[in-house]
């Protein structure tokens, strides 16, 4: 459970979609932004813009603004220095629910898919809070 709570962390809503960042992704898959990212451009086509699209320099800005914010009020628990991580001129990529279920295609080790279903029940466990809070 506490896996679940550490990836709800990293799930943001961008353009109306909820999303997760590339460099997320690849820290729970536990290999480098550049060589998932690698992967992701090699099957290209399975990931329309609906499914995945880069950041524009304002939602990046506004972002890294809100985790900064965020990361402070929850100490520790999410401890990654967004800015200095990434070159300025590298906006990073945001995967929809649907970006992140494709990937369990590209990506085939235990970790990976393990971690996917990790990340599919987060999305899930997500909505259901949503929709229960607009039910009543």
């Amino acid at each position: 459970m506490e896996i679940i709570q550490s990836i709800q962390n990293r799930i943001y809503e961008i353009r109306g979609e909820r999303v997760m960042l590339d460099r997320d992704l690849a820290a729970l898959y536990d290999v480098e932004t550049r060589i998932f990212n690698q992967s992701v451009k090699r099957n290209g086509k399975r990931f329309p813009a609906d499914f995945m699209f880069q950041l524009t320099k304002d939602e990046w800005e506004g972002l890294r603004l809100q985790m900064e914010s965020s990361q402070r009020s929850m100490s520790s628990q999410f401890v990654m220095t967004y800015p200095s991580r990434r070159p300025n001129s590298a906006l990073p990529y945001a995967f929809t629910e649907q970006g992140v279920a494709m990937l369990s295609g590209i990506l085939n080790s235990d970790r990976a898919i393990n971690m996917n279903i990790a990340i599919m029940r987060a999305f899930i466990q997500i909505r259901r809070v949503v929709y229960r809070k607009t039910t009543w």
